[in-house]
């Protein structure tokens, strides 16, 4: 594919507004409400890193120790020279990072973990540009210790789920993947570095690393898994402070209330102790019970002396959870800002004065790029039946409606028909409530029944305009299907897979299509 073709594919941007795809919240935040501005520190625009470069406020001896556990992961990989350049680069007072977070989802699950990473790798590329003097590496965050295997366990090609099932438990960064093999039998045009990665790998952490290495290792990207002693090192003071201080409880429930009461529904709830003890199979919720911590479902317990001793001796088995991953993360890497979808990023925004308490900057939080990938047999059907990229985020009923009434030779609709009935009955009401009063009810009674009627005789006139106009029918079904598989947007459904077998060059289309700076909705083609 060519350059020019690159840039081709891309068909339009829609504003976030017009899409009718995002929470209200993260619509304020990105539009920058004044009641919002409290709850984090600036815009992700480009001028903003400005001061994030010359202010982010991070321990010299982290990069050493972050440096030295990549290389350790990455042995035995076949890396790109940018990716070593960028792991090495990470020791430099000077070099910072962009970073994404997403769970180990099978064969990469939703089109948008393609579109988290573009993002992070286009938004390096423009701080380059835009500030020459510092280096700017792309993190992918391995949500590795996760044991909700029921959301990764799966992923969505050609119109049908393919799913994985296991008795293993635990963090899903070391389940076995072997287990993935019957799936290859299934989809026989899967590309090898998947093979390589599920059949020859250890564990699905390294299975992640694998694929993503083999997709993105030419851009410089960096995978890091914090499930590592030596990174949960760095991370024992905040341990310590959560389990027998509680004071995120206090300071994330704080916020939450503030942004309560100014009409936002928070996300995130702490708890007394927002970690979880990892070991072996297990990844349970740890709890304080009369003077002793209890692992729950394990018979495993601690007195308060014993716990002190096991996190300053195993660092390794304290997994945060959601409230305080993200401030994990920010320990250990210089990062500036990270990149997200709306509702993570909403949740950030109950997390800055935990931050703050940890002394720890704040990150510039950052819209991933959402697309929809418009693939010509469908960019065909938009064109013929006339509709604007606007149109096709419209609600699906009312947009058949629409085009059905505006390519009809007769009126659908009876709005004036009901105008002058209403007048009618407003006659009528007058005559009757001259007579006698009493015959109001029976008056509005009447009236009610009667647009009743006409409203029946409208869904029937439409209905059987429908069926004259089926082919326009069936082609904006067939649009919002394949943009809207199911009702839900096709990022979070379709695998990428499903663009990328017919069309290898489809990850270089987005990096080509997309701005990570553009806080636009993207429309995209692709080959069939």
């Amino acid at each position: 594919m060519t350059v020019q073709e690159k840039e081709s594919a891309l068909l339009s941007k829609i504003p976030f507004a017009s899409t009718n795809s995002f929470s209200q919240s993260f619509l304020d935040y990105i539009g920058g409400k004044e009641s919002l501005t409290p709850f984090y520190k600036e815009l992700p625009e480009i001028e903003n890193f400005k001061g994030q470069l010359e202010n982010r406020n991070f321990p010299s001896g982290h990069r050493t120790v972050v440096a030295e556990v990549l290389e350790k992961q990455y042995e035995g990989f076949d890396l790109s020279e940018s990716t070593k350049r960028n792991i090495d680069l990470i020791r430099d007072q000077k070099t910072f990072t962009i970073t994404t977070g997403h769970q180990l989802n099978i064969f990469t699950g939703p089109l948008y973990f393609i579109y988290k990473i573009v993002t992070v790798i286009r938004a390096c590329e423009s701080l380059k540009e835009k500030y020459p003097q510092y280096n700017f590496v792309p993190v992918y965050w391995m949500a590795s210790e996760d044991h909700d295997f029921d959301e990764i366990s799966h992923f969505r090609f050609n119109g049908k789920k393919f799913s994985w099932n296991t008795d293993q438990t635990g963090a899903v960064g070391r389940f076995n993947t072997k287990e993935l093999k019957s799936i290859f039998e299934e989809i026989i045009s899967i590309p090898g570095f998947f093979q390589e990665a599920y059949l020859k790998r250890k564990t699905l952490a390294e299975a992640g690393r694998h694929y993503v290495n083999a997709l993105f290792g030419d851009k410089g990207l960096v995978v890091i898994d914090a499930d590592d002693h030596n990174l949960k090192t760095l991370l024992k003071p905040v341990i310590t402070d959560d389990i027998f201080k509680g004071s995120p409880k206090k300071l994330v429930e704080a916020t939450s209330q503030q942004l309560e009461n100014l009409g936002y529904k928070t996300q995130v709830f702490p708890r007394e102790i927002n970690f979880f003890y990892l070991k072996d199979n297990v990844r349970s919720r740890i709890v304080s019970s009369e003077g002793m911590y209890e692992v729950l479902d394990t018979d495993i317990r601690f007195s308060e002396s014993a716990l002190q001793a096991e996190i300053e001796e195993f660092p390794e088995r304290f997994s945060p959870n959601v409230v305080l991953r993200p401030l994990y993360q920010e320990l250990l890497l210089p990062n500036l800002a990270y990149v997200g979808g709306p509702s993570e990023l909403v949740y950030w925004l109950q997390l800055k004065d935990v931050f703050q308490h940890f002394e720890t900057t704040f990150p510039l939080l950052m819209p991933r790029n959402f697309a929809g990938v418009v693939t010509p047999n469908i960019l065909s059907k938009i064109k013929k039946e006339g509709l604007s990229f606007e149109e096709i985020f419209s609600d699906e009923n009312e947009l058949i409606k629409t085009k059905v009434s505006e390519n009809s030779s007769h009126e659908l609709a009876l709005g004036s028909e009901l105008e002058r009935l209403d007048s009618v009955f407003n006659e009528v009401m007058t005559q009757a409530m001259g007579i006698d009063p009493t015959l109001e009810k029976l008056v509005a009674a009447e009236r009610k029944k009667t647009e009743n009627c006409i409203h029946k005789i409208e869904k029937k006139l439409l209905k059987a305009e429908k069926r004259n106009q089926e082919t326009l029918v069936n082609r904006i079904y067939s649009i919002k299907e394949a943009l809207f598989p199911g009702g839900s947007p096709q990022e979070r459904k379709d695998n990428f897979l499903n663009f990328y077998i017919p069309d290898p060059n489809f990850i270089d289309s987005c990096m080509e299509c997309f701005d990570a700076f553009d806080y636009r909705f993207h429309l995209i083609t692709a080959y069939e």
